[in-house]
Order: structure tokens, then C-alpha cells, then sequence
């Protein structure tokens, strides 16, 4: 490896350092950094727990050294963390000027379930000092706000297990081609709030809502009837095609910006007619066009 402070790496250790994969991983406390940890060493990753970012170059280029499994390697940063330094930004960009790609996985969830998170196991937030758990919570976000923004994958866990979130991760992660864009049709109901990392936000509320059809009410948009009656409705087809060839004309520049992934979220009341089977048929389409693409359906069962 070049000597401490040499930034021209030989061809031979750029090529090393390209075929290293290095996942950042950081967020709120309480999000799921460690079922995250977790999950990427399921899938392969060798993960290093509470690093300063004052030495994530240095962990960057151990692993070109070491090679072998250590050629994958998660980094996992927490309020600990940035005893050392608060420069999350700062080190991403280093690790990119000596020829790295981290990919930074940020995980979230709402402020509410934060405080019912640590009141479960009756922690204090890292932060919060003689105050409550909101003013830590409040502290931390304004620490983490640029690093949020420059996330390549935000993950909110605030309606997510521990097994939906290991499952998300591994699909992120678990082998497919990490260059290629990946997009996750996301259904939900607008009486439950928007999905904070939708990159996409569609309403569907101007269908007709299958609720009103007794025959329909207690089925959902996963089944033919409903699915049927939904995209049968005068406009529907349009607004379907309508965004799959914006996510299909959008694809080719979100790649040349670096963005491996693409949330687009399709909203109803409910989140389980209208939504459901919007989202499940564009997913279908874009998946026809090529993209890899998956339905994915957040409040389905909540009523």
C-alpha cells in the first residue's frame, strides 16, 4: 500500500482496491445497526463493530491487504463512534479519493418508536445526558443529518422486525450484482404516513376503493379479484405504464450517479387494495423491461 500521505495508489493496488467491496454502515440509535452487523455477516461480509471514523481508511486498506473474506467489509459506526471525530462525510469522501466505493447504509425509524425502543429496555439514549430521550434523540440527528443526505441506502425500521430487516438486508447484499439498480415497489397506506425513504411517492386514492365492494372488502390487492377490479378502473392502466417508463427512463441516469437503489412507494388509505395490486403489477412491468424489480407491501395486514 502507498506510504501515509501518498494519495496515488500503483495500478496494481488500484486494481486491489477496486475489487474491494466496503459497506458503511451507520444511523439513529436504536435503528438496527447490530441486526444489520448481523445480517452482512450472514451474507459474507467481515464487520467491524463501534470503529472510529478517524481509521476507516486504515481499516479500508487492511482489508486489501488481507484479502480473502476481509475483500468484503462492513463498517458499523455509532454515537461511540464520533468520540474520535464527527467527520462521517469527511472519511466517506477520503475513502473515495484513494479509489474506494463505500456504499453507506443508513437506518432510521420514527422518533416515537425510538422512545419506545429504549424505554423497552429501560436504556438511556447515548446522548440525552440529564435530559429526556427526545433530546438525545434530537441531538443525534442533527450530528447524523449530512450523512443521512448522502446515504446510498436509507433503511426505516420503525415498521420493520428484526427477521424483515435481516430479510432486507440480505436482499441488498446477498450476492446479486451489487452494481446493478435495484427497486423496490413499496405499498402503504397514507393513514399510516409516508415512507421516509421513498425516492418516488405515487397516490392511488383516485381508484375507486375496492372497500366499498362488500364481495371485495376483506381481500386484498395480492388477489385476482381485487387486482382485477383495480386495474380495471378507467385510468389505472395509464397511471401504471405512466410510471413505469418514468422509473425506466430515470434508470440509466440513477446508475451513472452511483444509486444501486430505488424506492418507489405507492400509497392508498389502507395500504391493502388499491396500492397492493398497484404495485404488484408495476413491479411486474418493470421487471418485463429488464429492471430488477420486487413488490413490496408495508401496511398489508394492519388492519
Amino acid at each position: 500500500m502507498p506510504v501515509t500521505g501518498d494519495p496515488t495508489p500503483t495500478a496494481t493496488e488500484a486494481e486491489s482496491t477496486a475489487e474491494t467491496t466496503l459497506v458503511v454502515v451507520t444511523g439513529v440509535s436504536g435503528g438496527g445497526r447490530s441486526t444489520v452487523a448481523r445480517a452482512l455477516e450472514n451474507v459474507g461480509y467481515y464487520v467491524v463493530d463501534n470503529l472510529p471514523q478517524a481509521l476507516m481508511l486504515d481499516m479500508a486498506e487492511l482489508a486489501v491487504k488481507a484479502g480473502g473474506a476481509a475483500r468484503r467489509t462492513a463498517m458499523v459506526l455509532d454515537v461511540r463512534s464520533r468520540a474520535f471525530s464527527t467527520d462521517l462525510v469527511g472519511a466517506i469522501r477520503e475513502l473515495k479519493d484513494r479509489g474506494f466505493s463505500p456504499r453507506v447504509v443508513f437506518v432510521d425509524a420514527d422518533d416515537e418508536v425510538l422512545i419506545r425502543r429504549f424505554e423497552s429496555v429501560r436504556r438511556s439514549h447515548p446522548l440525552q445526558g440529564d435530559g429526556r430521550l427526545a433530546d438525545g434523540i434530537a441531538v443525534e440527528r442533527g450530528l447524523l443529518e449530512e450523512a443521512r443526505d448522502q446515504a446510498d441506502v436509507i433503511i426505516d425500521t420503525s415498521h420493520l422486525n428484526v427477521n424483515q430487516l435481516r430479510r432486507r438486508i440480505e436482499e441488498l447484499f446477498g450476492g446479486e450484482d451489487s452494481r446493478r439498480l435495484r427497486v423496490t415497489v413499496l405499498s402503504f397506506g397514507f393513514k399510516y404516513g409516508l415512507p421516509p425513504d421513498a425516492d418516488f411517492v405515487l397516490d392511488a386514492r383516485f381508484l375507486p376503493n375496492p372497500y366499498w365492494v362488500p364481495e371485495l372488502r376483506e381481500h386484498t390487492g395480492r388477489e385476482e379479484a381485487v387486482s382485477a377490479y383495480v386495474l380495471g378502473q378507467e385510468g389505472a392502466d395509464a397511471f401504471v405504464g405512466t410510471y413505469a417508463d418514468l422509473v425506466n427512463a430515470t434508470t440509466a441516469g440513477f446508475e451513472r450517479e452511483g444509486k444501486r437503489y430505488l424506492t418507489v412507494a405507492v400509497g392508498c388509505t389502507g395500504g391493502k387494495h388499491r396500492s397492493v395490486a398497484i404495485a404488484e403489477e408495476l413491479a411486474a412491468r418493470l421487471r418485463h423491461a429488464g429492471l430488477a424489480a420486487k413488490a413490496q407491501h408495508r401496511d398489508l395486514g394492519r388492519e
